[in-house]
């Protein structure tokens, strides 16, 4: 391991702790880090987008070694797992295992050295029964989310709590926005509306709003609208949210994709991909990524790591949870097709299993973020979130061949990216803090405005098929007609409906029918459509 002063007068700051390890091992990192310190003439706290700069007086300054450094950024800055990992690569580890021979009970030397062997896989040539001292946490349960129930390891006197594995572990920090996302009331916000509107009128959305999430979501995916597909992937929201065993492992995530794409698919194969993978679009005939996937030989340890989470986290607050296994997911990519539609299913399937509403509810986030540009241009920003600094950092690492060649899973691909090694420890250790902050708002937005405008709808147009009743008969299907006909219309009698309906040719009927859907449909939102 290299020496150097910490001061180097050719420098615009003068970092300390983490950031000073960044600079002076050299390392480039995906993830900006959270918390930067640094010396300077007065204490202060800098709020950025994301981020907060720390700056500190000298008499704060850590000793002159990687050690003070390490255990300045554990004691006041927090855990960020892909600097660690990319750190610990570059760390002569005997100078690790001096720090801990030197400081036996010293509870940051301990969780490094625990920290450095699960990163790493490799053991420290520390003895065991060297260290002392009570039990420390791995990570600090009042910044980051942590595992409900943490495992001793006595060998560093360390509780591990970490909530995934060395292969996969979605890290949250419990920062402001996180913290008002913990307060959402799901359950609470749905009662209200019950209290509004009732039960069966809950219901009967609840219905309508399986459909219209299928709907919206091949509509995010910037598809064609088909029927069939829709109807297709409404039924596996209405049968598979919150069924058996969370679908992350092979053989469940074979039979949901199959359930949304059908049998008809150029796929090979269903299941987990064997084959690079990248998103993005053809603009000018020219490929555009917007992100890269890690590679197919990773994916089935990534997805262990995420179940672990989903274990690990048990009873932890269900938005985070759900947040993370949507994001965490679609970050994976596992599949050749259909990510996207499983990433926003996720959503929906852990809320219900943590209990956070029951069947046969489905939240239509994607309706949500269809018909509103904000809301499409948040859910975009989200994504982007990590996408955007990976592509920054591997922007010359990727490119096509002139010919496409067949994968191991049979899908022929020309993509190639050349980076996959230094860039998994970004994928490993995804920071996923701001998904959940985002996630917790389109929860709040989508029962406020799209369950509520739903909700009022069918109210209303209940008022409105008694209504109609009482001037003309007819079956709740056609009289449903007459309704969306006289609403969308401002209560004009279009031709069409007058021939589907002579009866409707009377003007004395017509005027009351649309006097009467008027009427009961004052107060509520238009109906969705057809």
């Amino acid at each position: 391991m290299k020496s150097k002063s910490l001061r180097d007068p050719g420098d615009a700051s003068d970092p300390i702790g983490s950031a000073y390890l960044v600079r002076e091992y050299g390392l480039e990192l995906v993830q900006p880090l959270p918390v930067q310190s640094e010396v300077g003439s007065r204490r202060r706290t800098v709020h950025g987008a994301g981020h907060r700069r720390e700056v500190y007086q000298e008499s704060v300054r850590p000793g002159p070694s990687p050690a003070a450094h390490l255990t300045f950024m554990l004691k006041h800055e927090g855990v960020h797992l892909e600097m660690l990992a990319r750190l610990f690569e570059r760390m002569n580890p005997a100078e690790l295992a001096a720090w801990v021979r030197a400081e036996p009970t010293g509870r940051y030397a301990r969780r490094t050295g625990f920290l450095y062997e699960w990163l790493t896989r490799h053991r420290l040539p520390v003895d065991d029964g060297v260290v002392r001292g009570n039990y420390v946490d791995a990570l600090d349960a009042d910044e980051m989310l942590v595992a409900s129930t943490a495992i001793p390891v006595a060998r560093w006197r360390v509780r591990d709590n970490m909530p995934g594995t060395s292969d996969f572990c979605p890290t949250v920090r419990l920062t402001p926005a996180v913290r008002e996302a913990l307060r959402l009331d799901l359950a609470g916000a749905l009662g209200r509306e019950e209290a509004e509107f009732g039960a069966e009128v809950l219901r009967r959305s609840a219905v309508w709003m399986t459909l219209r999430e299928s709907r919206s979501s091949f509509q995010i995916e910037g598809e064609e609208d088909q029927l069939t597909r829709v109807q297709r992937f409404a039924a596996v929201m209405e049968m598979r949210t919150g069924a058996g065993e969370i679908p992350l492992d092979a053989e469940a995530l074979a039979a949901l994709q199959r359930g949304i794409l059908g049998e008809r698919t150029t796929l090979p194969s269903f299941g987990l991909r064997r084959s690079s993978v990248f998103v993005g679009q053809t603009l000018n005939f020219e490929n555009v990524v917007h992100y890269v996937a890690p590679h197919w030989q990773d994916v089935p340890p990534m997805l262990e790591g995420l179940r672990t989470f989903i274990a690990r986290t048990a009873g932890a607050d269900a938005v985070v949870r759900a947040a993370v296994a949507s994001f965490a997911f679609v970050y994976i990519h596992p599949l050749a097709d259909g990510n996207g539609r499983v990433h926003r299913f996720l959503i929906n399937d852990v809320l219900r299993r943590d209990g956070a509403f029951h069947a046969p509810l489905i939240l239509p986030l994607s309706s949500l973020i269809t018909e509103h540009a904000a809301e499409r241009a948040g859910y975009d920003a989200a994504l982007e979130v990590f996408s955007r600094p990976l592509m920054r950092r591997y922007a010359e690492r990727y490119g096509f061949t002139r010919e496409p060649e067949e994968q191991p899973d049979g899908v022929m691909s020309n993509f190639r990216f050349d980076a996959y090694d230094d860039a998994k420890a970004a994928w490993r250790f995804l920071d996923l803090t701001d998904h959940v902050a985002y996630t917790a708002g389109l929860l709040d937005r989508t029962i406020r405005q799209e369950m509520h405008a739903q909700a009022s709808f069918f109210r209303g147009l209940g008022r409105a098929r008694a209504a109609v009743k009482e001037i003309i008969e007819g079956p709740d299907a056609d009289v449903d007609a007459i309704i969306r006909s006289a609403h969308e219309n401002g209560g004009m009698r279009s031709g069409k409906l007058a021939r589907r309906f002579p009866a409707l040719q009377d003007d004395a009927t017509w005027a009351s029918v649309a006097a009467a859907v008027a009427a009961a449909l004052a107060d509520d939102s238009p109906p969705a459509p057809a």
